[in-house]
């Protein structure tokens, strides 16, 4: 049966102490200093990365060319116009106010907790909260304490994004490399989960040679730890039947029976076309990459051509689907990725996709033929599009691998690669928190 954080109310809701999300506490029984127990305050950072769930999903694939939305005027997700703020109340704001309360009760771990294995899964947390953040807004707010001040604005300005990295994602993601065991314990954050997720933030950020190492720890050493790839058919990675499989490194684990803060359409009826913004979600574009794919056995799981809409997370148990965060296959790409940037052989990286090629039913890559690094390069961007769609990576990879205007079709400028801040958060701070340009 999957593990489900069983979260203590008092633990789960965060008072607004002024109008922005960065500024607030957790009611706790006794204060801070006082506490010895910091389960619930942990468990609340895990609960609040549930509200980033649908809009990650949304913006990952419905800006880019997996998905598209029908019902004006959410469209704009699909036109690269000054419009796509008026999205604000159903995904930037409850995406941004999310991970800033699961940062804010990370932080009171961090800083308050002696249990070293809680500190290390509150760093996870906090660098996966601010690894969202980044790719979604760019510049973003930093606040690494559990009691903010109420008074200096200083904390609400927006730190270049390479700071964050620098200061705040790696290094917390180091520390819980350090503090954490490779098993995985009720789906909690463990140390191939941070590992492989600093491996992934260093490709974000073009540093191949970081990366490799984080990679190919991951890939060679984690079955040790039961993790591996799911041999018994790509669809059983999928479905509440199979949440928590062994190619899970970590979930955002969702149950019907905690309430979700988010209250709009989730990330599983939306692909299934639920939502009447677009009874129809499926791209065409998508359905002709899987055409360039003959046999490929992921196509049947991912997309269903007749009704235009993605089965990959089936409606039976929608509402205790886990969402995917990271698993190994994914790992597996980024490091076959690494390898090829880093100038490994053809043959050296395209064997690395074999085991993901084989349970699509397809045959190895031919290294005699895809010869060269840039060759090598598109085929690997293109096993990803295939493996992971629907599993909001696809804009972000577009972006970062700087493939946006080839694959879309149109020349994009890139102040639209990133996504508006929420006009409430800047309305809140009296301005000191802008906006990116473009909205």
């Amino acid at each position: 049966m999957k593990k489900v954080y069983i979260l203590l109310l008092s633990s789960l809701l965060l008072t607004t102490a002024c109008d922005n999300d960065l500024d607030q506490a957790p009611p706790n029984i006794a204060s801070s200093d006082s506490l010895e127990d910091f389960d619930g305050i942990l468990n609340a950072a895990y609960y609040y990365q549930l509200g980033s769930v649908t809009p990650m999903a949304v913006m990952g694939d419905f800006r880019a060319d997996n998905a598209l939305m029908i019902e004006e005027p959410y469209p704009s997700f699909d036109r690269f116009t000054s419009e796509l703020p008026i999205m604000e109340d159903q995904f930037f704001r409850p995406f941004y106010s999310a991970l800033y309360k699961s940062i804010l009760s990370a932080n009171n771990v961090i800083d308050n907790s002696s249990d070293a294995t809680h500190v290390g899964e509150a760093k996870f947390l906090r660098a996966l909260s601010y690894f969202k953040l980044v790719r979604v807004f760019g510049d973003v707010p930093v606040n690494l304490s559990p009691a903010p001040s109420t008074t200096d604005t200083s904390i609400l300005e927006r730190q270049p994004a390479d700071d964050v990295y620098n200061n705040v994602i790696i290094p917390d993601l180091t520390d819980a490399i350090a503090a954490l065991d490779t098993e995985i314990v009720d789906g909690r954050a463990s140390k191939y989960a941070a590992q492989g997720l600093l491996g992934k933030v260093y490709v974000q950020r073009g540093n191949f040679a970081s990366a490799e190492p984080h990679l190919a720890a991951v890939v060679n050493g984690a079955s040790a730890a039961g993790i591996e790839l799911v041999t018994s058919g790509f669809a059983d990675i999928f479905g509440v039947e199979n949440d928590l499989n062994s190619e899970i490194l970590f979930a955002t684990q969702v149950s019907s029976s905690i309430e979700d803060e988010y209250g709009f359409t989730e990330f599983w009826s939306w692909s299934a076309g639920l939502d009447t913004k677009s009874l129809d979600p499926l791209d065409t574009d998508l359905i002709a990459a899987f055409d360039a794919s003959p046999g490929d056995l992921r196509r049947a799981v991912t997309i269903n051509e007749a009704d235009l809409m993605s089965p990959k997370f089936p409606q039976t148990g929608g509402p205790d689907h886990d969402w995917i965060e990271l698993r190994l296959a994914d790992v597996i790409l980024l490091y076959a990725e690494t390898l090829n940037e880093n100038g490994s052989s053809e043959e050296d990286v395209l064997d690395v996709l074999d085991p993901i090629r084989t349970r699509a039913g397809l045959a190895p890559l031919d290294h005699t033929v895809l010869n060269t690094q840039a060759l090598v390069r598109q085929a690997i961007q293109d096993e990803r599009r295939l493996e992971l769609a629907f599993e909001g990576q696809r804009w972000f990879d577009l972006v970062r691998t700087g493939s946006v205007d080839a694959e879309m079709g149109e020349t994009v400028n890139s102040n639209y690669h990133l996504f508006p801040i929420p006009i409430s958060e800047i309305l809140a701070t009296g301005g000191v928190i802008t906006q990116n340009p473009g909205y």
